[in-house]
This record gives C-alpha cells, structure tokens and sequence, in this order.
C-alpha cells in the first residue's frame, strides 16, 4: 500500500465528488507526521505515528508492529482509516501508527518494554479527545493494557478512552473480538435483500480470527458456507461444510486442507468457484484482472483490506456483480472501539446486546446511506461510498474553517 495510490485514488474520484484543487490538496496532506528511535535494551526501532485529519473528530487508527512497516505505508493507512471513519459517519478522524520490529524476536519483557517506549515518544499529541490508538497486525489487548498502563502514568491521570481494544477488565468492550465479522454479516444481509437473493451459498477466503468468525456467524443465519481456505489451500463441498468442525481441525491440526468431508481446491479454484456470496478476508490484491473476470458470485464483500486491485473492481462492475468494499464492509471493527470509547468516556458497560444492537443500526444506516446514491447509477456501490466519504470530511473541514 503505497501513498502514490491515495493520490491517484484522489485524482479519479475528485470529479465525481465535485472537490476543488485546493479541497484535494487539503484531502492528500497530512496534518502531523510523528517520528522517534525507541530503545530497548541494545536496539533501536523506528516508529510512528501519522495523523492525518482530524475534521471529524479525534484522529484514530491500530498501531502495528510489523518488520516491513515503513513511514510511506503508515501515511496511506492513516489516510484510509479517516474514509473508513466518515463512512460509517462515526465522529473520528485517520491517523495510524507503526514500529519496525518482528515482533516474534522479543521476549514478552521486551515487548513491553518496546509498547511502553512508544507512548513515552508521543503521548503528548495522543489522548482522549486527541487522538486514540487501537490494535493493528501483530498488537493485541494485552499490548493496549501495557500502553494504556504507561500513559496514565506519564499524565498521572484515569483514562480509559486514550485507547482502545483493551482486555475487558480495563474498559475494553464486549462483540470487540468479533466485530469485524459481525458488522460485514450485518451489511451482507442487506446487500441480499437488496438483491433478492434466493440462494445463499458462501465462499470465503481466509481463515483467520475475521473469516472463521464470518464462517461462524453466516452458518447461525441460515447461509450454507460451501468453500473456506487458508494460506496452505481451499476445501469444497457443494451441500455446506461442517464450520464448528473445520474450526477444531485447522486448530488441531494446522489447515483447513486436513479436513476430510470435502474436496481439496487451490485458493484460486476457491475464487472462480460456485457460489453466491465471495468474501475475500485475508490478503489484499487476490482479485486481480487475470482472475477477475472467472468469478461466479452476485456479491463479493472485502472483509480484508484491499483484495480487489482497481483494474479487477472495473471488470466486477461491468459484470454487474456487486462489490461491497472494505472501507464498510469490514469497519464493524473501528465501530465498536468508537463504542468502547462512547462506554470509557462516559463510565458506562454495554451488553453484549446493546453493543450488537447499535452496530447493526450504525452498519445498516451507513449501507442504506450508500445504495441511495449508487442506485442513482453514476457510479458503482464502492465509489458511491467514497463520493459519500470524503464529502462529510470536506463539510467538516469547511465548519471548521481550513477551506
């Protein structure tokens, strides 16, 4: 993900949201870019932390620990999580953070020592109301409870709301380990009824915590799930696959390819193959304009980030095949960590009930927000999406006077 694609990205969709030069300009120049060496023990990582914008809303965005993470990655990531937010309308800005470390060479010690360090480095432009980290590839709860720990030690103060994607016990909220997954069924089941679609066969690429969830979730509603896959290959049986039972064998035995009441198919036979219902949840650029044009599905959700390449998304929409994109279809899980952070903010603790309730009126209302304006016909579901988007950021930043 380079940040050359976000300036492209911003050139093609300008006309059709009707942004002026300087609209653009504002839109592709980020407000801070935040830079240190952290030192733990004999070593130094570089990190940081981009915040983008702000027009919405408190900057927001994961902080990953990732060996290939670099300054340009970070920047376009921050960019995307500020489309993500305006498109749910939830009130936060894009900002994104990232160490280079492999962080599967440290000892739990040092990567304590490596999560605290880097709130040290920023916490005076990060808070509550200034900008709120989160969970990213390779961070987890118990690294937010470690960053949490050191900020409030630095600003001796309570506050819970600073982070996000924390243990429950320290303020976390609860459908927060499947929210990915539960907000994409929610637009899903909307998407289907849209559509009238009578059959409802799932294939879904990727097994990870979001695919397995999704697999999991879409079973409970009726959804005969016929292929999954993971990074070693697909399995493929017609009437519906057995989902508890292919999670106990990929955790026992490593693959969803050690099934054996299935057909073993490649991950590529998984996307051209029979079904109604395409989910995409693991890599980005899978459907490309090679494979494109092989695919069978009415609808394909991006549950992960970026698996459609723009060139595949031009021939999906020729063929009239409905893409919801990730930008809504996996943003259940920046809506419940702005939901633990509404709970923090005011000393409040949903239900499991209340929080799913108001995730499915928040997706469905941002859904219905969209189809309104693809079914206009100027344009596909996703660009409608990004229309939407950036003309909220653009009307908050002319309340607040930048344009």
């Amino acid at each position: 993900m380079t940040f050359e694609n976000v300036t492209k990205f911003l050139e093609k969709i300008a006309p059709l949201a009707g942004l002026t030069q300087k609209e653009i300009t504002l839109l592709e120049t980020p407000d801070r870019i935040l830079k240190a060496e952290l030192k733990v023990g004999n070593k130094t990582y570089p990190a940081y932390r981009v915040q983008f914008n702000n027009a919405r809303g408190p900057y927001k965005g994961g902080i990953r620990f990732h060996p290939e993470v670099n300054e340009d990655e970070v920047k376009s990531l921050a960019f995307w999580m500020g489309i993500k937010t305006a498109v749910t309308d939830i009130p936060f800005g894009g900002g994104k953070g990232g160490i280079i470390v492999d962080p599967k060479k440290l000892n739990k010690d040092e990567l304590e020592e490596l999560s605290r360090a880097y709130v040290r480095a920023f916490y005076k432009f990060l808070g509550p109301d200034a900008d709120v980290p989160a969970p990213d590839v390779y961070t987890n709860a118990e690294i937010m409870a470690w960053m949490l720990k050191e900020y409030e030690k630095l600003t001796k103060t309570k506050a819970p709301a600073f982070i996000t994607g924390k243990p429950l016990d320290l303020g976390g909220s609860k459908v927060r380990d499947i929210a990915t997954a539960l907000g994409g069924v929610f637009i899903l089941e909307e998407a289907v009824k849209k559509l009238g679609l009578k059959e409802k066969k799932v294939s879904i690429q990727g097994f990870g915590n979001a695919g397995m969830n999704m697999a999991l979730l879409l079973e409970k509603k009726g959804y005969v799930i016929v292929a999954v896959s993971d990074s070693k290959g697909g399995i493929y049986e017609p009437k519906g696959l057995d989902i508890k039972q292919v999670i106990k064998i990929k955790e026992t035995r490593g693959s969803v390819t050690e099934y054996a009441e299935a057909s073993k198919i490649s991950n590529e036979e998984l996307l051209a193959g029979d079904c109604d219902v395409l989910i995409p949840s693991a890599l980005s650029n899978v459907i490309t304009a090679e494979n494109a044009g092989k695919i069978k599905a009415d609808i394909v959700l991006e549950l992960a980030n970026g698996p459609i390449t723009p060139e595949a998304d031009e021939i999906l929409y020729k063929k009239k095949i409905l893409v919801l994109p990730d930008i809504l279809a996996n943003a259940g899980g920046v809506t419940v960590s702005y939901f633990e952070w509404v709970q923090n903010k005011k000393s409040e603790s949903w239900s499991e009930e209340e929080v799913k309730k108001r995730l499915q009126e928040k997706m469905v209302l941002a859904f219905d927000q969209i189809w309104k304006q693809f079914t206009d016909g100027k344009y596909s579901f996703r660009t409608a999406a990004y229309v939407l988007a950036l003309k909220r950021i653009v009307a908050a930043e002319k309340k607040r006077g930048r344009l």
